[in-house]
């Protein structure tokens, strides 16, 4: 029992480290949480299931036009395409690191011919080298295994593991982007088509107008100078008109990319249908940490920086490994698998580092900081999302006001247009009036159309700023 004491206490020394591993453990540090937002009374509260995958929620536009090139994109568009890859690579990776985990185990055979030299060193100087020609066949069957110690390849698993997590995420986060850039892009495209028609329309009344008095000019009835007022107006008007069908097929050529097709062969006819804003259910604060991917893609970039913390710090102690072989190697192939012919090996390897100039204590410091560094952006990243879902439900507040507001603005000018244009048909008033009445209406009722394009762009903001898709309440 004496004898085998220390074998024993080896053995469970040995047990004991390879139970445990260098480095800190990963713990999810704490974030900055609001307590609550400022919303406006009759916000619906959410239930977000943070467990499920985002939905479809461009869906709440109630535009089928918009749901299709949804499907597209996701389909076709080639944004996602690279995010998949790099899931795709980022899992294999984290494969490579837990194949560390198993011995390898491969098979070796070979054969040469040679012939030694009558010219070498004597190894005996009683007895006379000669040349010899042979055949040296061989194979061999080896094992090679690494003790994880000092958790050295836990640690490198570890961090595998969660980069994987990570691109996961980021393939999430981009399927959000994709999904809110092509849903911005389409409803700008779409207020674009109510600009252009108001411009028409307004287009086609300043041209009768002009029409009018030209014909009052030739008889003489007015003067140039409404001739030429006339005319200056319903030139700005048809230049305003250009700029905005030139940004229409701007946004147009910005979806064809979105979705996978070449701009050329890409076209979507004009909608004049109006899309009605939504309400977006809110969730709690804390809930938005674990909807958003970028916040989780964020933590998940902490606990590889904390892994890589481990892998530094197990350079500081040895590296043990085991090998075995076993094989033949005979001069004949008739005897490669004879009793004679047989081999074997097995053996313990060690190393161990003695000086390196500080190399290992840098690198365990650089992975220190780069652990602090991926902290503060995932802080960051937090305060970042509670500032965009604020700005969102506060910018939501105030374009409903403000949309309000232009369309009693608008409302009025209407009224105060046709009253001008009687007054000046009536003789009462010049048509410097009549002028500034259709410039002030176009102004007002092309803002009205501006606001409610930006009540939209905001909600998908906001949409993106809560993490993407959710379910009601009382779902």
């Amino acid at each position: 029992m004496l004898r085998r004491a220390p074998a024993s206490a080896l053995l469970l020394t040995l047990l004991a480290l390879g139970g445990c591993a260098v480095g800190p453990d990963y713990k999810k540090p704490d974030a900055p949480i609001a307590q609550a937002w400022k919303a406006e009374p009759g916000w619906q509260a959410g239930n977000p299931r943070d467990g499920e995958l985002k939905g479809a929620w461009w869906e709440v536009f109630s535009d089928p036009e918009l749901n299709a090139l949804q499907d597209q994109a996701l389909k076709n568009g080639q944004t996602m395409v690279i995010a998949q890859a790099r899931v795709d690579q980022a899992r294999a990776q984290a494969n490579v690191a837990n194949s560390a985990f198993f011995p390898k185990v491969g098979v070796q055979a070979g054969t040469t011919r040679n012939r030694t030299s009558a010219d070498r060193p004597l190894t005996n100087p009683a007895t006379q080298n000669v040349s010899i020609i042979q055949n040296d066949f061989n194979a061999s069957f080896n094992v090679n295994y690494e003790l994880d110690l000092f958790g050295r390849v836990r640690r490198q698993a570890e961090g595998a593991s969660a980069s994987a997590e990570q691109a996961q995420t980021d393939f999430e986060n981009t399927r959000l982007i994709l999904t809110a850039e092509l849903a911005a892009d389409y409803l700008a495209l779409r207020q674009s088509d109510s600009e252009i028609d108001l411009l028409q329309q307004t287009l086609g009344a300043q041209t009768k107008a002009l029409n009018y008095i030209s014909t009052l000019h030739e008889l003489g009835a007015v003067s140039g100078l409404d001739l030429n007022q006339q005319q200056g107006l319903t030139a700005a008007t048809q230049t305003q008109l250009t700029l905005l069908e030139d940004q229409r097929a701007r946004y147009q050529t910005a979806i064809a990319t979105l979705v996978g097709v070449p701009a050329p062969d890409f076209n979507l006819p004009v909608n004049l249908k109006l899309v009605v804003v939504p309400k977006i259910p809110l969730t709690a604060p804390a809930a938005l940490l674990e909807r958003r991917p970028d916040i989780a893609a964020a933590e998940r970039a902490m606990a590889a920086a904390n892994a890589q913390i481990g892998l530094a710090r197990s350079a500081f102690f040895p590296s043990l490994g085991l090998s075995g072989l076993v094989g033949s190697d005979a001069n004949q192939l008739s005897n490669l698998f004879s009793a004679p012919a047989l081999l074997w090996a097995i053996g313990v390897s060690a190393s161990q580092n003695i000086f390196d100039g500080g190399r290992i204590s840098a690198n365990v410091d650089f992975a220190k900081a780069g652990y602090q560094q991926s902290v503060a952006t995932y802080r960051q990243s937090v305060l970042t999302a509670f500032q965009e879902v604020q700005d969102g439900l506060s910018g939501d507040v105030a374009l409903e006001r403000a949309a309000g507001s232009a369309k009693i603005a608008a409302d009025s000018a209407d009224r105060s247009l046709g009253l001008s244009m009687d007054r000046y048909q009536h003789g009462i008033t010049t048509n410097l009036e009549v002028v500034i009445a259709q410039q002030t209406f176009l102004n007002y009722r092309r803002q009205e159309v501006q606001l409610h394009g930006q009540r939209l762009l905001n909600t998908v903001r906001l949409v993106k700023a809560l993490g993407g898709g959710w379910h009601a309440a009382h779902e």
